[in-house]
């Protein structure tokens, strides 16, 4: 029978909500105290899953502005006529659908804190605004010409590179720099394999007691599978396994055959991120590869197929719309809650690009 390892106690970086004391986190940590205590715009970087919006909070309740507000804006979910109502609100008759005054997220975030998610999918024309609010402290309603001064400090996050939006013509170079005055990129779990027991530790703890289950032990060769595998989900995937693992234990006991089965073959079956694929050429590798997981053992050979071409039809309409799941079902033809169970069954909260 393969050893057991007890689950023990958590350590972090010494940062409110994060899991961790590898070198790289440790870095993460230093730089998270360092600027915590200034106002200076920070620019989170790494990839979808690193755990950028909990560095941004942590950012905040380590900071003099801990008592005032922490409002988050996702930037990628919203068109762009939403998304500057939603940052800078509006006046009662601004637009059709304006019947009232709202308030946006700049004003509600006055003495606190300011988190735009995903920057990179604000429009050029809206980085203007931007700027100038950052610059000034100052911007004025939608359909308003009255100006609204906020003390507010912007902690934005990105899993693109900036200056290759900024060299194809889709990022202002003058709000790159604003932006970037403080950097901090937060390496991808496969670089941090160190902190991979105690995150373990952690979501154990979290999903037993959520689910009411019992879990005191893993066996050794889960935790070193999960050490070995390649995370392109990140410290998400990890969560996202964690749980189901937990779901299906027995005996109080995390054991390998609990997690999937990609961490039990160190390779899963991946599918290209980038762009749309062709239907036809997407096919014939995907029967290619079909054609040699069958001759490996695998059963079910035209199921398997077709799932993974369902699965990489959803995921490339949720990549073209934004991640915004009301407008990709319509475009699929099914409604949200068939979406949503497919998201689930595939596992596509823990694709890149695909969180929301």
């Amino acid at each position: 029978m393969p050893s057991e390892r007890a689950i023990d106690p958590v350590s972090s970086g010494g940062l409110p909500g994060i899991i961790g004391s590898s070198p790289a986190m440790l870095e993460v940590a230093r730089l998270t105290r360092l600027v915590a205590r200034t106002s200076a715009t920070v620019l989170l970087t790494g990839e979808t899953g690193t755990g950028k919006e909990l560095i941004a909070r942590a950012i905040h309740e380590l900071s003099p502005r801990a008592s005032g507000p922490y409002v988050r804006v996702n930037c990628g979910a919203l068109s762009e006529s939403l998304l500057e109502s939603e940052l800078f609100g509006h006046v009662k008759g601004a637009f059709t659908s304006a019947n009232e005054n709202r308030t946006g997220r700049f004003e509600a975030a006055h003495g606190g804190t300011l988190f735009l998610d995903e920057i990179n999918s604000v429009s050029y024309t809206l980085q203007v605004k931007l700027l100038r609010v950052l610059q000034e402290q100052e911007f004025e309603r939608v359909g308003d010409n009255r100006t609204i001064r906020v003390d507010v400090r912007v902690v934005a996050a990105t899993n693109r590179d900036l200056l290759d939006e900024v060299a194809r013509g889709s990022f202002r170079e003058d709000l790159y720099f604003r932006l970037n005055v403080v950097p901090i990129d937060l390496p991808p779990l496969h670089q941090r394999t160190g902190d991979i027991p105690d995150l373990v530790d952690f979501f154990i703890r979290k999903y037993a007691q959520s689910n009411k289950v019992a879990v005191s032990t893993i066996s050794s060769d889960a935790i070193a599978a999960l050490e070995r595998y390649t995370w392109p989900g990140n410290v998400r995937e990890l969560q996202n396994y964690v749980e189901r693992a937990i779901v299906f234990s027995q005996n109080g006991h995390l054991a390998l055959e609990n997690f999937p089965s990609q961490l039990v073959n160190g390779s899963p079956m991946r599918l290209p991120r980038g762009g749309t694929r062709d239907p036809q050429a997407l096919c014939q590798e995907l029967v290619a590869q079909g054609l040699q997981a069958a001759g490996d053992g695998a059963t079910n050979l035209h199921e398997r197929i077709v799932s993974q071409v369902e699965r990489e039809v959803i995921a490339q309409v949720l990549r073209s719309c934004q991640g915004i799941q009301t407008k990709a079902a319509t475009r699929l033809g099914i409604n949200r809650n068939t979406l949503h169970k497919k998201i689930d069954e595939y596992h596509l909260e823990a694709e890149p690009g695909l969180e929301r």
